[in-house]
């Protein structure tokens, strides 16, 4: 039989007697105790944010939970006055991100003028206009051909100055083309150590046979820098400029401009 547990709990004015039979009613009753807490918060004016910093619930069930209590006036201004504070906070934060994205842009832009006769600058801009990530200022480049990759990890290093240690890759491999090797293949290639590898994706296929022998996956180039991603968006504003193609970054979520 499971143990037996009584435990007579004091929270403020409550008190709250506990009789458990088993594991299953002991997290029942630690429920119950946030939920007392919870509601001894709200009623002094917490706001959900506040309650989840000592209570780790989600705010759908601290909303089941505190549905009938009714703020006070000095607590709803105080609430009004935080919610006032974030909002500017948030408003500030989005003109120093725009305004450090038109800064980082101008100055890439820029530099297209130093760059553009060299032919590694060019052809790893536009390989990476063609098939990298574009929209969501992450950094991603993948395919499946080796000289590909080759070619845009000698870009990332010798023209965007990419750190070693920034560097992740992921495979994209269909389970009839696994091979044991298969990391070390695109770690060669790439120069990228294995401890820097996401786990290999294995897609299933209804294929009975490999139809080319000679395929390893797709590899996919990861590098987390939002400014470099900038930096990237930048040169292609510059090179379209060169052009007399007119061109408007977004940045995601927030607004469209044009640098000239």
């Amino acid at each position: 039989m499971s143990n037996f547990l009584f435990k007579l709990s004091y929270l403020n004015n409550y008190v709250i007697v506990y009789i458990a039979i088993n594991s299953y009613s002991t997290i029942m009753l630690h429920n119950i105790e946030n939920k007392v807490l919870a509601r001894k918060l709200r009623e002094k004016g917490y706001s959900y944010s506040e309650i989840k910093e000592k209570i780790n619930v989600s705010k759908s069930t601290l909303s089941l939970w505190l549905r009938d209590i009714h703020l006070s006036q000095e607590n709803i201004a105080r609430l009004t006055g935080l919610q006032k504070s974030r909002l500017t906070a948030a408003e500030s934060k989005k003109k120093r991100r725009i305004a450090q994205t038109k800064k980082i842009l101008s100055t890439s832009i820029r530099e297209t003028d130093e760059l553009i006769d060299n032919p590694l600058f060019i052809s790893g801009l536009m390989l990476y206009w063609a098939e990298g990530a574009k929209y969501s200022e992450n950094i991603a480049f993948s395919n499946s051909d080796p000289l590909m990759i080759r070619l845009i990890m000698n870009w990332f290093r010798q023209i965007c100055k990419v750190p070693e240690d920034k560097f992740r890759a992921e495979i994209h491999i269909h389970e009839l083309h696994v091979r044991k090797n298969c990391e070390q293949y695109w770690s060669k290639i790439t120069n990228i150590p294995i401890n820097q590898f996401y786990k290999t994706q294995i897609k299933p296929t209804s294929l009975r046979f490999r139809k080319n022998r000679l395929y390893d996956g797709t590899c996919s180039i990861r590098i987390n820098d939002v400014n470099l991603f900038r930096r990237i968006m930048g040169w292609r504003m510059g090179v379209l400029n060169k052009l007399k193609l007119e061109y408007k970054y977004q940045i995601p979520a927030i607004t469209y401009f044009k640098i000239k």
